[in-house]
């Protein structure tokens, strides 16, 4: 960096030599946070944008960490809205015939118990959970995403399995 750097990123050239040099980083940093190119292309664009919308308040010198916290904040915005959507996924509403109070509270008891039992999972097997069950992704595939071996994520997917049956049948039997 030359001495004379900007007060803050509200100009254009100042802008482009922050993207230039951390637009790549902020890339994979949020691509191996999220396994997603096209969520952490967005998050990218959205943490640049923002920086650009709050250039008044950010120095020149502090625009990396800005952006960096920015988008982080953003991956677990989308992750709790991934929760609701995916909250909403498991439950649905049903056609059938009436079901009776109790049937309705034992269903619910256990969609807590099985969301508790997946959000206290190492982050690890959490990820390749959720992609495989909810995504439908292939362990190839998310082998590639994550940047991992097939058997690698074989691992995951077996500790994660084991990990939700202990927690469901300990507290069944509770």
């Amino acid at each position: 960096m030359t001495s004379e750097q900007p007060k803050n990123t509200c100009d254009d050239h100042s802008f482009q030599q922050l993207f230039k040099k951390h637009a790549s980083s902020l890339f994979r940093f949020l691509y191996y946070k999220s396994g997603n190119q096209s969520l952490s292309e967005d998050l990218v664009q959205e943490s640049f944008l923002r920086l650009w919308k709050a250039c008044q308040n950010v120095a020149f010198a502090k625009a990396k960490a800005f952006l960096f916290k920015v988008g982080t904040n953003l991956f677990y915005d989308h992750v709790k809205h991934e929760k609701v959507v995916t909250r909403y996924e498991l439950n649905p509403i049903s056609k059938e015939k009436p079901r009776t109070p109790e049937e309705l509270l034992r269903e619910e008891e256990f969609r807590q118990q099985l969301e508790q039992a997946i959000a206290s999972l190492p982050e690890g097997q959490r990820t390749v959970f959720l992609l495989s069950r909810i995504e439908d992704k292939t362990y190839k595939e998310m082998a590639e995403m994550l940047g991992i071996s097939v058997k690698a994520v074989e691992k995951r997917m077996h500790k994660a399995l084991t990990t939700i049956r202990a927690f469901i049948k300990e507290n069944l039997e509770k």
